[in-house]
């Protein structure tokens, strides 16, 4: 019985050191990256990969109990949030950057949809001073 607790616990210490590893190259790539969407894919990659493997190796060295079942929920929730979470702000980053076309290749889609908007709110700018007065 001894043994089978020394197993699980080298093979938990495995995943959280995978985890650290994880995090540690993530930490890299945000810096090495300097371009807003390749730092948040990295990010987010990395701290999807990195939890899971974290509290895959907690859920291990715990056992099978309650706080297994938490520790399982918490991985859902990070797995689905994260993603998303970056989708978002990456589309953000997409619709706002006038400059986009600079740093990587768009499709045609995502060009004409800009160039539509960018139209609208030089429109806008028109009719509003950069203190926030109306013109007349």
């Amino acid at each position: 019985m001894e043994t089978l607790e020394w197993i699980r616990f080298f093979v938990g210490a495995a995943f959280l050191i995978g985890g650290i590893l994880t995090f540690a190259f993530e930490l890299l790539g945000v810096f090495r990256f300097h371009y807003v969407l390749n730092r948040m894919q990295i990010a987010a990659t990395g701290d999807t990969l990195g939890i899971g493997f974290s509290l895959i190796g907690l859920m291990i060295m715990s056992g099978w109990n309650f706080t297994t079942l938490k520790f399982f929920l918490i991985v859902m929730l990070l797995w689905f949030s994260s993603p998303v979470s970056s989708h978002m702000l990456a589309r953000l980053e997409v619709m706002s950057n006038p400059h986009l076309a600079d740093d990587c290749e768009l499709p045609e889609e995502i060009l004409s949809e800009k160039s539509t908007k960018t139209d609208e709110g030089d429109r806008l700018e028109a009719f509003v001073e950069l203190d926030g007065e109306e013109k007349n």
